[in-house]
């Protein structure tokens, strides 16, 4: 009996104590911007291992803490530090504290400054996406670094429905190419690095100087109006802390270009990537080139970075003007290799015109300088950035077989070299305002001026072929080459220089019982105003075959291509619009051209009710393209592309609780066509030629989004949205009925249209805190996915070509999928974080990307589209903080190292609408393989040090 009770007293007196405990809660406020809800400030309960984060709105909640007195603490970065002693906690109740955070004297900013800092943070960027009425999503830096990414190309792929084109650089969102998308620094527009596309080559900005990278599928009034897929939009860092130095350095391996003997280049680039070279005075009468045309050896591949970047902040005229300033620069350069099949212009009985084994020799650098200088004086803030770079690919490209099964080499043993080597130098200045007059009147504006050039000097390109034809291993020489052009150097320059600027201004309405305003018009302006400017001279060498020719080494073309065999008319020097003898046989071929574009809108944002809003607006565009050109091909000429659209837009935000949105969107967008796409000038690669159409014009573009989304936490994030376009009068690359079939641009049809759904899912599955000598102690894993699945189409219409355009364009099939448009597009990541003590933690990530089969081209005169095939890529990343200063990093990406492939496919009705005028006639029937080669596997270790 004395044991029974005893053990019933102790189960009172643990049902006591277990019921000693209470609950602190509370909500956060942000003193620098009106009392509004301040999200991810740390509440600890000093003396435990209690403690949590402030959510979305600022309200927070710590439960079982047991009874007694303890001191509070909330902290923000930035912020002054709150400690709040004396809270007592009563068992079965709740405190209820509810206070406010702001910034003490030596970091006195507002909440703009403060949401740009974090910016970075995968949480704000989250915040910000829950907030908006708009459809944009945003990539920060933090996520950047725990992915590995090195460049924004590959950043952008991280977000949903959106894949890379491997080879081009071309980035794809929803099905949607270069054309469709829209690249902006800041807000503010860059140029093209080339004159075959619209945007700039995302590839060539390294991370280093990215804050944030923006991505806003559905159109709005402030964008220009050039768009269908996505305005990319990159925010430059601004730095707003305490001074600091950081340096690094990083070094990494590709396993295909270690794993071959030799590394051969180009002679003439430097390794630094600072090369430019002019054509020679005198190019037609005399061998004045000084530049080898033999590969050379070069030293071992071994990639590299190194990297320095620092900033500080200053207090000015008793704290109440702040001066930021902050500074990166670095350099890296990588090698690459491929060795793989390569064939071209596949008939429709599937045999391939030239069949090639081909090994590609890469080098690529990256230099990139940036700045900027912030000014704050209260509610007024004014930046100054400058960003220079410097981007350079070179390659050393051989070919090996077929080039021609009708003409030359048709048993083989031909052999074509092409050295390359490509220079793109950007420089941008902005400007940026912004200012708030009053509690309801606000304006921001910005200015650029960019100055870009593009050049390509001393491309250099051999053709060679086996003395008889019948004998592909015997001796080579040049004389059954069929075309002058086949043996020739090539000089280009395309200048861009752009003026772009912007202003808006806001003026906010109706106070609510929040003290908030429920409506904002706003009233605004953008223009740019570009010139371009591009130049080329190509010198073929004419090689005369009714004199003896010598055999010639594949290895040793110097020994033929000199003054001494000029002299002995072995060849000639010419240009495309002559030789010596010719007038104007030296100009260059040329096209340039200025575009305008003015815009005015008008927004309303307006809150309905408390759970509705609206964001509606209006934009006229005017267009003004002008092109004149030069060219062998079309002599002389000029052409005006002169538009106005009126485009509306509609955004429609329904927040159904604290942590579900709903959201609409509906647009009209147009797409313009490049200077290139317009200018007939002859573009000349291995076995193909493209030149530019003058006919073309713009595409409208009509775009509907819905789309739900979840927040569970502040990191955690489930949305499901649809989405749906259709473009009229859409532009394509074709290939028209010609000798060489050469490629174009035309307005292929009267209708394309792309339907789909997108799902992501970001979720925190494990977490746990702990304190340890005052210092809470994180481990948290993570996981996410996302996914976009397309339904698309379009409609190819020759005779709306020949009609238009006047060429002739026989498509395969009268109605087939989107060029670059995959069925299904994924990305998932997994990601283990822990803290070992201050200072001293560890990150481990591991990201998988896949894209589906996706046309690369389209099929005509009864040949199939041209397929690239699925490619899944796995990376893994690990990073370490070692101490206060130190960290390391180490990646292996591209584990899977997938065969990059693709093939020409055979035409059936299960691959599009089968022409009706080819009935009757030979259609493809099987596939052919057209391109295959791995990438190898890329390993990198890296090592920061802050001072």
């Amino acid at each position: 009996m004395r044991k029974f009770c005893t053990v019933i007293a102790l189960f009172i007196l643990g049902l006591n104590f277990a019921q000693e405990t209470g609950t602190i809660a509370g909500t956060l406020l942000d003193k620098e911007v009106n009392n509004q809800p301040l999200p991810f400030a740390n509440i600890v309960v000093l003396g435990t291992t209690l403690g949590t984060s402030s959510d979305f709105d600022g309200k927070y909640e710590i439960p079982n803490v047991p009874a007694g007195t303890y001191t509070l603490e909330f902290s923000f970065t930035g912020y002054e530090t709150l400690r709040i002693p004396d809270v007592v906690i009563e068992p079965d109740k709740v405190t209820v504290i509810d206070t406010a955070l702001g910034a003490t004297a030596a970091a006195l900013e507002e909440v703009v400054i403060k949401v740009q800092t974090n910016r970075e943070r995968e949480e704000a960027l989250l915040l910000e996406q829950k907030n908006a009425i708009t459809q944009k999503i945003s990539i920060g830096a933090q996520e950047l670094a725990k992915k590995g990414v090195g460049d924004v190309a590959t950043a952008v792929t991280k977000a949903t429905g959106i894949s890379k084109q491997e080879g081009s650089g071309n980035i794809f969102v929803r099905g949607l190419g270069d054309r469709y998308n829209v690249t902006t620094l800041n807000g503010l527009p860059l140029p093209s690095n080339d004159p075959s596309k619209k945007n700039i080559q995302l590839g060539i900005f390294n991370t280093s100087i990215v804050e944030a990278i923006g991505i806003d599928k559905t159109y709005n009034v402030r964008n220009y109006g050039d768009f269908a897929g996505a305005n990319i939009d990159i925010t430059s860092k601004d730095y707003k802390g305490s001074g600091f130095m950081e340096v690094g350095i990083s070094t990494g391996i590709n396993t295909e270009s270690v794993a071959v003997d030799e590394f051969f280049l180009t002679d003439g680039p430097s390794r630094t990537g600072f090369y430019d070279t002019n054509a020679p005075e005198f190019p037609l009468n005399n061998y004045n080139f000084t530049t080898s045309w033999d590969r050379e050896k070069t030293s071992n591949p071994f990639n590299s970075n190194v990297s320095l970047k620092g900033g500080d902040s200053y207090y000015l005229f008793g704290g109440e003007t702040k001066l930021s300033i902050f500074g990166v620069g670095s350099f890296s350069n990588n090698y690459t290799y491929q060795d793989g099949v390569s064939r071209g212009s596949v008939n429709v009985n599937s045999v391939a015109q030239s069949d090639f084994d081909y090994f590609d020799f890469g080098y690529n650098t990256n230099t990139t300088l940036m700045g900027n200088i912030g000014l704050k004086y209260r509610n007024h803030k004014v930046v100054y950035n400058v960003l220079y770079l410097n981007n350079t690919s070179e390659r050393q490209r051989e070919f090996f077989g077929i080039i021609d099964v009708e003409d030359d080499a048709p048993n083989g043993g031909g052999f074509i070299q092409r050295s390359v080597f490509l220079r793109t130098s950007l420089i941008t200045h902005q400007l940026l305002g912004e200012h708030k007059i009053s509690e309801n009147f606000e304006f921001d504006w910005g200015a650029s001026y960019n100055f870009l050039e593009n050049n390509e000097p001393d491309r250099r390109q051999i053709t060679l072929v086996p003395r008889t034809p019948n004998e592909p291993d015997g001796p080579k020489s040049f004389l059954l080459v069929s075309a002058a052009s086949d043996n020739h150097r090539f000089f280009a320059d395309l200048i861009e220089d752009e003026i772009a600027g912007r202003f808006e201004a806001s003026y906010k309405f109706k106070r609510n019982e929040e003290d908030l305003f429920d409506g904002k018009l706003s009233i605004g302006y953008s223009g740019r105003f570009k010139n371009v400017d591009f130049e080329a001279e190509q010198f073929n060498f004419q090689i005369f075959n009714r004199v003896p020719q010598p055999d010639v080494d594949v290895r040793n073309v110097d020994a033929y291509f000199n003054q001494e065999n000029l002299n002995a008319g072995l060849y000639r020097i010419r240009t495309f619009r002559g030789t010596l003898d010719t007038p104007g046989a030296l100009n260059p071929q040329f096209y340039k051209g200025d575009q305008q574009i003015n815009a005015a809108y008008l927004s309303l944002e307006y809150k309905f009710a408390s759970k509705f809003t609206l964001l509606a607006g209006i934009r006229a565009e005017q267009i003004n393209q002008n092109i004149e050109w030069s060219t062998v091909i079309n002599g002389e000429g000029e052409n005006e592309l002169d538009e106005l659209e009126i485009l509306p837009s509609l955004s429609l935000k329904y927040a159904h609780n604290e942590k579900q949105n709903f959201k609409l969107a509906a647009s009209k967008s147009y797409t313009l066509p490049q200077f290139k796409e317009r200018a007939p000038f002859l573009y000349q690669e291995v076995n193909q030629d493209y030149f530019g159409n003058p006919f073309l014009t713009l595409s409208t573009n009509y775009n509907v989004d819905v789309k739900w989304e979840y927040f569970p936490k502040s990191s955690e994030i489930i949305s499901l949205g649809v989405f749906g376009k259709i473009i009229e009068n859409p532009i394509n690359s074709i290939t028209i009925q010609s000798a060489s079939n050469d490629i174009t641009w035309a307005n292929t049809g009267d209708q394309a249209t792309a339907f789909g759904a997108e799902l992501e899912v970001r979720k925190l599955l494990f977490q746990q805190e702990r304190e340890v000598k005052d210092q809470i102690l994180k481990q948290n894993f993570t996981a996410g996915i996302n996914a976009a699945y397309m339904i698309h189409n379009q409609e190819l219409d020759g005779q709306k070509v020949l009609d238009e355009s006047g060429l002739s364009f026989d498509p395969t099939y009268s109605e087939t999928g989107l060029s670059g448009a995959s069925d299904l597009v994924a990305n998932a990541d997994v990601s283990y974080y822990k803290d070992f003590a201050k200072d001293r933690n560890l990150q481990l990530t591991l990201a998988a990307n896949y894209f589906s089969d996706r046309i690369f081209a389209l099929g005509n005169f009864g040949k199939g589209n041209i397929i690239e095939k699925a490619v899944p890529t796995l990376d893994f990343i690990a990073k370490t903080q070692l101490s206060e200063r130190v960290s390391l990093g180490l990646s292996f990406q591209n584990i899977l190292n997938p065969e990059i492939e693709r093939f020409q496919q055979e035409v059936t009705d299960s691959n599009g609408d089968i022409n009706p005028i080819r009935s009757g006639t030979d259609l493809q029937q099987r596939d052919v393989d057209m391109l295959s080669y791995k990438k190898g596997y890329n390993l990198k270790l890296s090592f920061n040090y802050t001072f």
